[in-house]
């Protein structure tokens, strides 16, 4: 978990602050009329935390915010979790872009921490990640999120890792040994290759090509169970090659702790950042 380790907003590039101007922008491209009507009055205001749900998108608003729990945090409803000061006109301007952010940021840490300790209850000690089926332009929040809930953000881009997925192996004459080779021809030393394998005899292949990451998709938990200890018995064990096995398609609560196995080294989901429940949050000013 990374935030055992330090402080997850000490990841954040120097230019993330250059989002929040643009969505500030996006939600007052000319006029601010209702900013006429309140003036430059000073204001106080109190952020209200109106659900239950682990409090994540800190940085994102940090500079004009005094934060009463710390990011990380879980708390009951209604709890008031910080205090924004300063013109009445400018608390208003960013009112909604900050709700809407911590809102999503803070429904994906809630999220991503239910089922970290769903699967550790049932025993898994390894990885669990989420995927890039992320929204565009917003990848950097709601990877944070998963970060804040205990999570692996898995790859952040196509240039962070390669990973091979079925329409790359077609593309390739349908081999993946030849996939993989060419993977490793531009990726060097450095990149990591993953390779996404539809049964045992596929991630066999992508391991003796080089593959660093095998992807059993779409399996049944009986199914991932038995390839798993059999990739790792014969090829590991057996013939000491390095690799490493993630499980993912499909995988939600009410499914998960039927895929936990020592063989998996990773467990991936979607679930944990796609069509989460938002944590209700509001902003309402002192009077």
């Amino acid at each position: 978990m990374a935030s055992m380790h330090g402080q997850v907003a000490h990841l954040l590039n120097p230019n993330y602050k250059s989002d929040v101007t643009r969505w500030l922008a996006e939600d007052c491209p000319s006029l601010d009329y209702g900013g006429f009507v309140v003036g430059d009055a000073h204001g106080e205001a109190k952020l209200l935390g109106k659900s239950a749900g682990m409090l994540a998108g800190v940085p994102f608003f940090d500079e004009v915010v005094e934060w009463h729990i710390l990011e990380g945090s879980s708390f009951s409803p209604v709890h008031h979790c910080a205090t924004v000061r300063g013109p009445v006109r400018k608390i208003l301007l960013g009112e909604r872009v900050a709700l809407n952010t911590l809102a999503r940021c803070s429904g994906i840490a809630t999220k991503s921490a239910r089922l970290l300790s769903l699967v550790r209850k049932a025993g898994y000690t390894h990885t669990l990640a989420g995927t890039r089926k992320t929204t565009p332009g917003f990848r950097l929040v709601e990877k944070y999120g998963m970060l804040i809930g205990g999570c692996d953000p898995h790859r952040y881009d196509l240039s962070t890792m390669t990973m091979l997925k079925d329409n790359h192996i077609w593309a390739c004459q349908n081999s993946i040994t030849r996939a993989v080779h060419a993977a490793k021809a531009v990726g060097g030393f450095s990149i990591k290759i993953e390779v996404e394998c539809q049964s045992e005899e596929e991630a066999e292949e992508a391991i003796r090509a080089g593959a660093d990451v095998v992807m059993l998709d779409n399996f049944s938990g009986d199914g991932v169970k038995v390839a798993s200890r059999s990739l790792k018995e014969r090829l590991r064990r057996g013939e000491g090659k390095e690799f490493l096995i993630e499980v993912s398609g499909g995988l939600t609560e009410e499914n998960v702790e039927g895929f936990v196995c020592d063989d998996v080294d990773i467990i991936s989901s979607s679930s944990i950042h796609q069509g989460v429940k938002h944590v209700d949050f509001s902003l309402k000013i002192v009077h």
